[in-house]
């Protein structure tokens, strides 16, 4: 039983997890939205540049306020972010190459990937950045909605059309919704760390309307996709993750544990996508 939990820990504190949801994401964009199979080229891309992006991230995270299981892991396993920066780098460079021809579309997410970690870096000049990191949270989930819903968009080359649009807004507000109960919990470590986030700024009443005002937008968008011919249950599978999310508010905001932030949150972004492939199967 030990090696069973000290190996899911593993899977979830070396960024493994996260990655394989950004590919579930990415995936059911192409299988759901495109009725195309995965580009396996992009697959690559998008689970080793998740890998190494992360793996970036919490590496230049030494500590924290909040008690946190996971920093401690990571202080005893610092070289295993390093491995796996480097694995990350190098397998998204591989198959960075066969997807040269978007390499503009590519770069661009590699540089805002890179921009919602720089503030982290020992730097004056990448710490100035804290002080203007007021939409943070807005920034990271535009990063998930661009990789995971138009960069597949854009490399399948359909013509864009409105169902399109609303699932990449559908798909923005449902990151959102979760990365505003990770930033309530994060406000002591950006108060302390002078990070200027958002919610920071916000109390806990004007949170629940904001987080509330998402969960809306992802359930009108989803409702609206239905105009575009896809099925009922496939709509109910996108409103799933978003009735759960809307379900654990209250729990969140006390609850601050590593593993329900880090693999019951982090898996809510990608449950729509396993419910599909599985209802596929």
């Amino acid at each position: 039983m030990k090696y069973l939990r000290n190996f899911f820990s593993f899977f979830v504190y070396s960024n493994l997890f996260i990655a394989g949801c950004a590919v579930l994401m990415a995936g059911q964009t192409s299988c759901w939205l495109l009725n195309q199979q995965p580009n396996i080229y992009f697959t690559g891309f998008v689970f080793f540049s998740t890998l190494c992006s992360y793996s970036f991230h919490w590496y230049l995270t030494a500590d924290t306020v909040i008690p946190s299981v996971r920093v401690q892991w990571l202080k005893k396993n610092r070289i295993v972010h390093v491995v796996l920066f480097f694995t990350g780098l190098a397998g998204a460079v591989f198959f960075f190459f066969y997807l040269s021809a978007h390499w503009g579309w590519l770069l661009l997410a590699a540089l805002v990937t890179f921009l919602y970690s720089a503030p982290k870096i020992p730097h004056p000049y990448f710490r100035a950045l804290r002080k203007v990191a007021l939409g943070k949270t807005i920034f990271l989930a535009f990063v998930w909605m661009y990789v995971t819903t138009i960069l597949p968009i854009i490399i399948s080359g359909p013509a864009w059309d409105g169902g399109m649009t609303l699932f990449a807004v559908y798909r923005f507000f449902q990151v959102y919704a979760i990365c505003i109960l990770f930033d309530f919990r994060d406000r002591e470590d950006d108060k302390s760390a002078g990070v200027r986030s958002l919610i920071t700024y916000m109390n806990e009443k004007n949170i629940t309307w904001l987080f509330t005002g998402s969960l809306a937008v992802c359930f009108v968008t989803a409702l609206m996709i239905l105009t575009y011919g896809y099925t009922i249950i496939n709509i109910v599978f996108l409103l799933v993750p978003c009735i759960i999310t809307g379900l654990v508010y209250n729990y969140a905001r006390r609850n601050f544990t590593d593993m329900f932030y880090y693999f019951t949150l982090d898996g809510l972004m990608a449950l729509s996508a396993l419910l599909m492939l599985v209802a596929r199967i």
